[in-house]
């Protein structure tokens, strides 16, 4: 039994033991290879990729936005806003959210006052972006609207952010001078315009913390602090301004006219405190296509001024020592032959002196004065005042007007040039030019700007065009237009010596004069004796009973000037009311 069991145990195949220095040295390989990896990785990650780690982090949280800046205000010379910039909210969306919710989207677009599938198919042609403007400057209710339908269906891609919108509170009375802003409150038109890099301001920027709705958590920093747009102060009197468009719009409509201009300067400065035109438009409003209506017709539309260069005619005689205010002027018979063509007058008034030639506003007077002087003397008298030059008023759009050189001039021409014809300014050139007799002779820079002097009785420095005694002597014969024997009686004001002079003139058409189309104008100065303010009114192609200047035009400077002197505290030069007023006042 012994010998079997041995024999059995001795049969048994060896179990091979475990070698475990090996498993050992496996195991510790492993980890370590798996630790040298994962230190790899983190030195890569936390070193190599440090910087991009981080700009991926924030991408999910941290925002840079802007911070709203406002553009600069417009105000008028006493600092009255005229052109104002208020905090508004815009709506903008993410459409790669909002194209999964599109069943909110008919009545978010109902909110924001858009239409249903405009919006839809916005949404869908940018369903890859994360930013899109729903609707820029939106109203107060069409915020809170939006603000409840994102309450109420739980909206996620929606946000709002300030923005300013232009307003203009005399709305139509300075749309022409003022111009607009586009929706990015950039200067389109007039002031807003022409001074855009003075008013425009820079947006700041903020870096910002946002959660998964893009709410904005914190504040981090200011990237860069918001600059302000810089105020700007006119010339021109928001109170005379509001009289004169209001006259200017009244004669309009009463005489079936196409439109109007008026332009009012300060003698001693240059400086414009009234210009507006008609028809005007709403700069608040919804632009059209409608340009012509939007144009600064002072400045940018030009007339045959017609009757009221005589004055200046005279002057140059004046000037030169050919005539003196007595000097009799051949007129009898109201018909003058110059070349192949005939200068006529209205009616016959027989001979007249050089006074009553502006007092009658005699065109064979004053063609017969001008032909003692040559072409050149009466060009370089335009020339001077600044007809055929820009004024440099800063407008965009001015016109320079037209003044050919007198070497082209024909026999007539010079003749047409004296009484008005064969030229064109604009209102403001007209005004500036009736200035320089109002400033005794003196030219001064006109501006819509307000100057800064130390008192009312310190004047802007200018150029000497005529001298002051000629100046006051066309003053005194001006005067004579604004009474009974003159054109333009109805431009007297009680209290006040008014001096001014009519213009009735044809508009060509298809380069031809005729078809019954006319420009009234009235440009004058008042109180005579020493001038405060200078005005020029043109009503343009009056198709009511009357079309002449004194008729048309003179009524509406006799109730802005009336005004303007009331406001400006001007003292009365004329304390004794004329006969010609007390029975104007008794027929009224």
């Amino acid at each position: 039994m012994s010998i079997r069991r041995r024999r059995s145990k001795r049969a048994e195949p060896r179990r091979a033991r475990p070698n475990l220095q090996l498993r050992r040295r496996l195991l510790v390989s492993t980890l370590s290879g798996a630790f040298i990896v994962l230190s790899a990785v983190v030195f890569y990650r936390q070193v190599v990729e440090t910087e991009f780690l981080r700009t991926e982090g924030e991408r999910r949280y941290l925002r840079v936005g802007e911070i709203a800046a406002r553009r600069g205000m417009i105000t008028d010379r006493n600092g009255e806003p005229l052109a104002v910039s208020t905090p508004v909210e815009t709506v903008w969306g993410e459409p790669r959210k909002l194209v999964h919710q599109m069943e909110s989207i008919p009545s978010l677009a109902s909110a924001l006052g858009l239409a249903p599938k405009a919006l839809q198919e916005r949404l869908l042609a940018n369903s890859d972006r994360g930013f899109l403007y729903l609707k820029r400057r939106v109203s107060f209710e069409e915020a809170k609207a939006v603000r409840e339908l994102i309450a109420r269906y739980r909206i996620d891609g929606i946000d709002f952010e300030t923005e300013y919108r232009r307003f203009y509170p005399g709305v139509e009375v300075f749309g022409h001078v003022l111009g607009f802003t586009d929706i990015d409150d950039r200067g389109q038109e007039g002031i807003e315009l022409a001074y855009d890099s003075w008013l425009k301001s820079e947006p700041g920027l903020r870096r910002v913390i946002r959660d998964g709705r893009q709410q904005i958590v914190q504040e981090i920093e200011q990237v860069r602090a918001p600059r302000q747009g810089a105020d700007l102060a006119l010339s021109l009197d928001r109170r005379l301004q509001f009289l004169a468009y209001r006259e200017l719009k009244a004669a309009v409509a009463q005489n079936k006219a196409v439109g109007g201009t008026l332009v009012a300067l300060d003698v001693a400065t240059g400086e414009i405190l009234a210009m507006v035109n008609q028809p005007g438009y709403n700069p608040n409003a919804e632009r059209d296509g409608g340009s012509h209506r939007r144009r600064n017709r002072a400045v940018t539309d030009v007339m045959e001024p017609g009757s009221t260069l005589k004055p200046f005619v005279v002057a140059a005689a004046l000037e030169r020592g050919l005539v003196k205010p007595t000097t009799l002027i051949a007129t009898r018979g109201g018909k003058l032959k110059v070349g192949r063509n005939t200068v006529r007058d209205v009616r016959n008034h027989g001979n007249l002196d050089v006074t009553g030639v502006i007092t009658k506003s005699s065109n064979v007077g004053v063609v017969r004065i001008a032909q003692m002087m040559s072409y050149g003397d009466l060009w370089g008298l335009y020339d001077q005042l600044g007809f055929g030059h820009s004024t440099n008023v800063g407008v965009p759009g001015e016109s320079r007007g037209v003044l050919r050189h007198h070497s082209t001039w024909r026999v007539f021409e010079h003749a047409t040039q004296a009484f008005g014809y064969g030229l064109s300014v604009t209102a403001l050139q007209l005004a500036q030019a009736y200035g320089v007799l109002a400033a005794d002779g003196v030219k001064r820079p006109v501006s819509l700007l307000k100057r800064d002097r130390s008192g009312p009785e310190v004047a802007v420095e200018g150029a000497r065009v005529l001298s002051a005694d000629v100046a006051r002597k066309v003053r005194a014969m001006m005067e004579t237009v604004v009474s009974e024997e003159g054109t333009a009686s109805r431009a007297a004001i009680t209290g006040y010596r008014v001096a001014g002079k009519t213009g009735t003139a044809k508009k060509a058409v298809g380069g031809r004069y005729g078809g019954g189309r006319y420009q009234a104008v009235f440009a004058g100065f008042a109180p005579a004796g020493a001038p405060r303010l200078v005005m020029v009114v043109m009503i343009d192609e009056p198709k009511g009973r009357a079309y002449y200047g004194g008729l048309v035009a003179a009524p509406v400077f006799q109730k802005v000037m009336e005004g303007a002197l009331r406001l400006f505290n001007v003292p009365p030069d004329d304390p004794e009311p004329s006969m010609l007023l007390a029975r104007r006042e008794g027929e009224q």
